[in-house]
């Protein structure tokens, strides 16, 4: 896919430069919020079923075609819920009442589209005291049983009051 998108940009270099920055290529940083310009790149060049047909390139596309603009739509969404997870947690609300860690650790994998390092995921979230263990476990898996945790919607309710205070007159 990448080789087929370079080639279509090597003739204009602002297209190159645009790959370049959307896939993280040629020394720059992967961002995972730039899912929809990745589309649209992906888009322009022929390289989505939906557009083979449009601009007619008759190239195979990624995946199966998409009715109208809603592969745009899923893009803008995905995009959307990365940049919304770095300061909600709105992945609880994608999860069931209750969940094991691994569960949650691949939930925001899925969500920001990169692995996560298993220790540092669990000390961000012990750091920011999110969840709390619900004192049953799941035998669902093989080996030991995994402890199942909630959310504690109180700690969202206590940062939204400390940031929403009313101005006091002192006179």
């Amino acid at each position: 896919m990448i080789a087929a998108l370079n080639l279509w940009a090597a003739s204009d270099p602002g297209r190159v430069q645009r790959v370049s920055h959307a896939f993280g290529l040629d020394g720059q940083a992967w961002n995972e919020d730039l899912v929809l310009s990745r589309y649209e790149l992906l888009y322009e060049a022929g390289l989505v079923g939906e557009a083979s047909d449009k601009i007619g390139t008759g190239r195979a596309g990624a995946g199966r075609a998409m009715q109208g603009d809603h592969r745009r739509i899923l893009a803008t969404g995905i995009a959307r819920l990365r940049a919304k997870i770095k300061y909600r947690p709105v992945a609880f609300e994608l999860m069931p009442e209750s969940f094991t860690f691994l569960q949650l650790q691949r939930l925001v994998e899925a969500l920001i589209g990169l692995r996560l390092h298993k220790s540092n995921f669990r000390r961000q979230i012990d750091q920011q005291d999110l969840i709390e263990e619900t004192g049953e476990t799941t035998a669902e898996s093989r080996g030991r049983p995994a402890m199942l945790f909630r959310y504690r919607p109180a700690v969202l309710e206590a940062r939204a009051l400390a940031g929403t205070r009313l101005p006091v007159s002192r006179g």
